[in-house]
């Protein structure tokens, strides 16, 4: 798979990508609007160019108090994301060309603020789904969000989905419309943060 010619779709208009794009920003900024004053950790998984974290942040009223963390095992989207950070002057924005599924990634930075899990729950096993879940209360803050994505096409996940993170401690702020198309998510992390043992790995990425 060629992950960067597959992000051209984000700049179709009317594109499902790009319409899960503009939902997923919505998120980003929403969560970022409720943040206690001061500073803000956000972490990405699979973070891919990083449009969904670097296209809120450059217009953001908090980006000077938000240091995040995107980690991309691919190099060409990872460059491509380090360059869309230093040209919006986003100097706390560190873009990490490792492979997300390792907790030693998150180090310094879990639990966070705010978590994304986006592009990434299409591309596991229902079972590293769920794994993935439990590792979220690991990764996200008390009152943090986890903002996720994951396609509707049957047999439809996205309910499940809800219910593993119901169980681990997390509350349902946002979930898209069931005929968007595709499926988005957020949840509020209401639970205690268990620690986050490096050395780990959480899921294994596939086609």
């Amino acid at each position: 798979m060629d992950w960067q010619t597959w992000h051209d779709a984000y700049d179709l208009p009317g594109s499902w990508l790009a319409r899960r794009l503009r939902a997923v920003q919505e998120r980003v900024g929403a969560a970022l609007d409720a943040c206690a004053p001061g500073p803000v950790k956000a972490i990405s998984l699979c973070a891919g160019q990083g449009r969904d974290v670097l296209g809120v942040l450059a217009g953001h009223p908090r980006r000077a108090d938000v240091r995040a963390r995107l980690v991309e095992l691919d190099p060409g989207n990872a460059a491509i994301a380090r360059r869309a950070a230093a040209a919006a002057g986003l100097d706390q924005v560190e873009v990490v060309t490792a492979d997300a599924a390792r907790t030693d990634c998150y180090e310094g930075m879990a639990p966070a603020d705010l978590v994304l899990a986006c592009g990434l729950f299409g591309n596991l096993t229902d079972e590293d789904v769920r794994r993935t879940v439990g590792y979220c209360a690991r990764l996200c803050a008390t009152g943090g969000t986890v903002i996720w994505t994951r396609h509707r096409t049957p047999p439809d996940l996205v309910p499940l989905i809800c219910e593993w993170f119901g169980e681990r401690g997390f509350e349902l702020s946002w979930l898209s419309d069931p005929e968007a198309g595709f499926g988005v998510g957020a949840h509020r992390f209401t639970g205690r943060p268990e620690p986050l043992t490096p050395g780990e790995r959480m899921f294994t990425f596939g086609p």
